[in-house]
């Protein structure tokens, strides 16, 4: 596959007009949204393609990465688009030693800087989900560590140390003002590890999926849709979609143990675009509306009912379909495009929406300036 041309702009005032309009336009999404790019498949673009693609053709500019990929490291340079790189679970324990951290940093991350924007080293996603108890005694000081590290490279004020956790972090989220943390990783690894991202202005990372948690009853909270919502009696506050009871469930864990100042980031989340029989909502439909309004509600700065007026850095699971995934069918068709780069639905990421957005919005502004002119010359007789 060649190297995808840029999109057909002729160079005329007009253009230039339509440029600006389509950069005022996608920055509110472009400044929040990003997506997770895996890699479980055998017919994905090289990463070269998918760089170009992404850098010339979305508005995606931030990209989480499953490990340390060098081939995909090196594909991001001189784009500017944010990455963040993940540290296998199985490598947490040795990297607790000072020495193998640095080892790390000048194997997988050095070679990069500065030609390809890496802001986060994640170290793990979902340990305390593993029921490995090495890795997660390992945990927080393998964050601590790879710090340390970033310190003595001087790059600690570049990239930041973080790790994703699943829901499962949570003894308790409904109502959302009664979540809390399972009792033992509570005081042993979430205080530490909160404590270690308050100190190094690192937020913490969570993957909620409404996708897991919703049934029949429950479909049209979990796609932002016009529903009853559901209150919490505690803090008399209406929930009307299913992700903001989840992060608020987060958040009031993360306030019991006194670090509700804490910044958080989704991670991932996502919605399947194909599934079995016994899933409901798994067709490109439900995906595309589930994503759009994520979109939308992310960036809108309405917040959550216990965070009102702010935007969450977002991470759509994922950029491609991948074959090679295992479990159910809905773990192979996350995707929000195919292999070929084709969209399976449209979220509004492609620049070329953006651009034909711009044009509307353009004749918009030529009528009124027609209407202003010709206002003005009735004035003058």
């Amino acid at each position: 596959m060649a190297k995808l041309s840029p999109p057909f702009f002729s160079s005329t005032p007009l253009t230039l007009w339509l440029l600006l309009l389509a950069f005022i336009l996608t920055q509110g999404v472009e400044g929040s949204i990003g997506v997770n790019y895996g890699t479980v498949a055998n017919n994905l673009p090289p990463p070269s393609q998918v760089a170009n693609f992404l850098l010339e053709y979305t508005v995606i500019n931030r990209v989480r990465l499953f490990d340390a990929n060098g081939e995909i490291l090196k594909a991001f340079a001189h784009t500017g688009i944010e990455v963040s790189v993940t540290v296998p679970n199985g490598q947490i324990p040795q990297l607790t030693k000072l020495t193998a951290a640095q080892q790390w940093l000048k194997t997988y991350i050095q070679p990069h800087m500065p030609a390809t924007n890496i802001v986060r080293i994640l170290v793990g996603n979902e340990v305390l989900s593993t029921a490995n108890k090495l890795v997660i005694a390992s945990l927080v000081p393998a964050m601590q560590t790879l710090h340390t590290a970033l310190v003595a490279a001087s790059l600690d004020l570049q990239i930041q140390v973080s790790t994703p956790h699943s829901l499962g972090i949570l003894s308790s989220s409904s109502p959302p003002s009664s979540g809390k943390f399972r009792q033992g990783y509570d005081i042993h690894v979430l205080k530490p590890l909160l404590s270690f991202l308050r100190a190094t202005n690192s937020p913490f990372m969570v993957n909620p999926y409404p996708f897991f948690g919703c049934s029949a009853d429950t479909i049209d909270y979990a796609l932002f849709r016009p529903n009853s919502g559901v209150f919490d009696e505690n803090t008399k506050l209406l929930y009307t979609n299913m992700l903001d009871g989840q992060l608020d469930a987060v958040f009031s864990a993360m306030k019991l143990l006194d670090f509700s100042d804490i910044e958080i980031v989704i991670a991932e989340t996502g919605w399947p675009s194909r599934g079995d029989a016994s899933q409901i909502g798994v067709d490109p439909e439900s995906a595309a509306e589930y994503n759009r309004n994520l979109i939308r509600h992310v960036t809108s700065g309405e917040g959550t009912p216990l965070m009102p007026n702010r935007t969450f850095e977002t991470y759509i699971f994922a950029l491609f379909n991948e074959n090679l995934k295992v479990g159910p069918t809905c773990e192979r068709n996350f995707g929000l495009f195919e292999p070929d780069v084709k969209p399976v639905y449209d979220v509004g990421i492609l620049r070329s929406t953006v651009a034909a957005a711009a044009v509307n919005h353009h004749v918009a502004y030529c009528f009124l300036v027609i209407t202003i002119g010709l206002l003005v010359i009735n004035n003058h007789g």
